[in-house]
């Protein structure tokens, strides 16, 4: 009896075609059962999660009553979300709001340049210093808030009940 027949089969039963298909698929299904890779991101590797301050400054916010947005949700002790590169983030917490007087650089008759109040009646723009607190991960290039990197100048959208605007990062703190 002819090892291979004249029709390509076996001992003239399985076809060479058929054994090479059943042996791809074996070599598949091991290959996603017995060594399925590595889980999860390689960027969690070794990384530590740790509490973090972002201080943000929003410059010339448009709002009627900035009391009423203190008063209304966006107020020290609260919470609110946040949005980095356009992927939302969820929550995070507000350590403190500190509304900025609103001055003018004025050059003076010795050629110094002096910050005083601004005259103008502007009172629909107001300007912020925020404090935020949240948990992140440290990574070896710095706080990383959901997948995003955090760094001074990055902006960041603060979105709740009744607000969305933008403010800029200024300052990063890893408290011990």
């Amino acid at each position: 009896m002819k090892i291979l027949d004249s029709q390509g089969r076996l001992f003239g039963k399985v076809s060479i075609l058929d054994l090479g298909a059943a042996l791809v698929i074996l070599l598949v299904l091991v290959g996603i059962f017995f060594f399925p890779g590595t889980s999860g991101s390689v960027a969690q590797v070794g990384v530590t999660t740790k509490p973090v301050e972002v201080d943000l400054v929003v410059r010339g916010l448009n709002v009627r009553d900035p009391q009423q947005l203190f008063d209304q949700g966006f107020k020290e002790g609260g919470k609110t979300n946040i949005i980095i590169r356009n992927e939302p983030h969820g929550q995070i917490d507000i350590k403190s709001v500190k509304q900025l007087p609103r001055t003018i650089l004025v050059p003076q008759p010795d050629g110094s340049i002096k910050e005083l109040p601004d005259p103008r009646d502007n009172q629909f723009s107001t300007d912020m210093l925020l404090t935020l607190g949240g948990k992140a991960q440290i990574t070896k290039d710095g706080p990383v808030i959901g997948n995003s990197k955090l760094k001074i100048g990055n902006p960041i959208e603060l979105d709740g009940y009744n607000y969305n605007f933008n403010a800029t990062v200024i300052d990063l703190r890893i408290p011990k």
